[in-house]
């Protein structure tokens, strides 16, 4: 369902808006998507926290909520492409345990996210809440994918072979 929701959401660089917040920049009223566009095909993520009574608390906060959703569109993403791998691999001569796919997915996914960054934050000056957006490049994973020892061969070559195509697919980019 959420993918449904992102790839909804996600075809086109302008994206209507849904918090509808006055002032606010597009990415917090788009909030969290996948994107495909002159910067490339991106990973982001949109986190909020409340006024805190500490700012530096609420910066963490904030952040640490942008990297979390970029985090739960990074593994939609990375199941969608396991369950690929695993229907090719089946069809095929190897056999695949969904299992161990599905470990060697979280795997990458927390080791994607240390390539994350925040690369914007906003205040909305009527509530005080604080809003953070956390960006992942398709380059980057694909670089992270490349060095990542733990995951099997047969799926890493899968991911980085069609990584461009199922994001594509994902964000329903037609072009």
């Amino acid at each position: 369902m959420t993918l449904l929701a992102l790839a909804g959401c996600s075809s086109k660089t302008m994206v209507e808006s849904d918090l509808h917040i006055k002032g606010a920049p597009d990415w917090v009223n788009e909030g969290t998507q996948m994107l495909n566009d002159k910067d490339g095909r991106l990973f982001h993520g949109v986190g909020s926290a409340a006024p805190m009574g500490n700012e530096s608390l609420q910066k963490s906060t904030a952040d640490e909520r942008a990297r979390a959703e970029l985090a739960r569109v990074l593994n939609s993403y990375l199941s969608v492409a396991s369950k690929d791998y695993s229907a090719a691999a089946s069809s095929g001569d190897e056999s695949v345990s969904e299992q161990s796919v599905s470990r060697q997915i979280d795997n990458l996914t927390q080791i994607n996210l240390t390539g994350a960054r925040i690369i914007g934050r906003w205040r909305d000056t009527r509530t005080g809440t604080l809003y953070s957006i956390a960006e992942l490049d398709m380059k980057r994973m694909k670089e992270t994918l490349e060095k990542a020892e733990q995951m099997s061969p047969g799926l890493r070559d899968f991911i980085t072979r069609e990584s461009d195509t199922l994001f594509d697919r994902i964000a329903g980019d037609d072009s």
